[in-house]
């Protein structure tokens, strides 16, 4: 993949839209810039803003880069280009080159972590360890029903729509996700907010996360609300087939540990990614 020469500069801090040959990417940076780098990727019908909350916690000791995925945010959302996971990892790959990254601690939370795992398979001199937050290890494991929603109302979705339809990310019937995050959602085109659900799908689908993470030698945690509605908990205990992982279940959360208790998962976090420093 190739990025144009007329680019943007990119400057120490803030926010950037960088131009790709398929779409812009937004990208976000927080932190010091000599600190060890730590990407946090999304999951499905979200955006970088998702990880606000968690930010300030991780910034004392990391350069922290969000971006939003194609598809998502404030990033393109094209009818015309790919949304596979691969295809979104090599994105993340050609940003974090722009950005002058060597080595990084990649987090994805949902379907991110699979996201992050296609990048760790694409450049593993890249990627120095990955941390998988309420990633589910393999389609079985699935458990949400579907929620639809008529491709003829959107994006006049009302809040409530929004609401069911994102309901089973959290631990409790009427958790009220915030508006700026709704709005997130509904920002994207109903083209992009579907065919990046079924990418996501498709790539576990083709090959368990598990299997794919264990010939890469990786050091992994993975977090694990213990209450998700989405995938079947229990299930995390089939990442103990990549050597070396390290399963954290947190009792009383649910699918979006991240908002619904951002402390106690970014303690998690930083453990761990303490001990990849020193």
């Amino acid at each position: 993949m190739t990025i144009p020469d007329d680019r943007p500069h990119i400057d120490d801090g803030g926010e950037v839209t960088l131009p790709l040959d398929d779409g812009e990417i937004y990208v976000r940076q927080d932190g010091p810039r000599d600190a060890p780098a730590l990407l946090l990727i999304h999951g499905n019908a979200s955006s970088a803003r998702w990880w606000d909350e968690m930010v300030p916690m991780l910034t004392g000791s990391h350069r922290v880069i969000r971006i939003d995925l194609l598809g998502y945010g404030r990033s393109a959302k094209p009818a015309d280009r790919s949304y596979a996971l691969p295809d979104q990892a090599r994105r993340v790959g050609a940003i974090l080159d722009r950005l002058g990254v060597n080595r990084v601690i990649v987090v994805g939370h949902s379907s991110g972590g699979a996201a992050a795992t296609a990048l760790a398979e694409q450049r593993p001199d890249l990627v120095a360890a990955l941390v998988l937050i309420n990633t589910g290890p393999h389609m079985g494991a699935y458990t949400a029903p579907p929620v639809p929603i008529d491709p003829s109302q959107w994006p006049d979705v009302t809040d409530e729509q929004l609401r069911q339809f994102a309901s089973s990310g959290f631990s409790r019937e009427g958790y009220q996700i915030p508006l700026e995050l709704l709005n997130q959602v509904r920002a994207m085109t109903f083209h992009s907010l579907t065919t990046t659900m079924q990418a996501s799908r498709d790539y576990v689908k083709a090959q368990a996360l598990p299997d794919r993470l264990a010939p890469l030698g990786k050091p992994l945690l993975v977090i694990f609300g213990a209450e998700d509605r989405r995938w079947r908990s229990s299930s995390a205990a089939g990442y103990r087939a990549v050597p070396g992982a390290i399963v954290e279940m947190l009792p009383g959360l649910g699918h979006t540990p991240i908002l619904e208790d951002p402390a106690r998962t970014a303690s998690s976090l930083l453990a761990f990614t303490a001990m990849q420093t020193m």
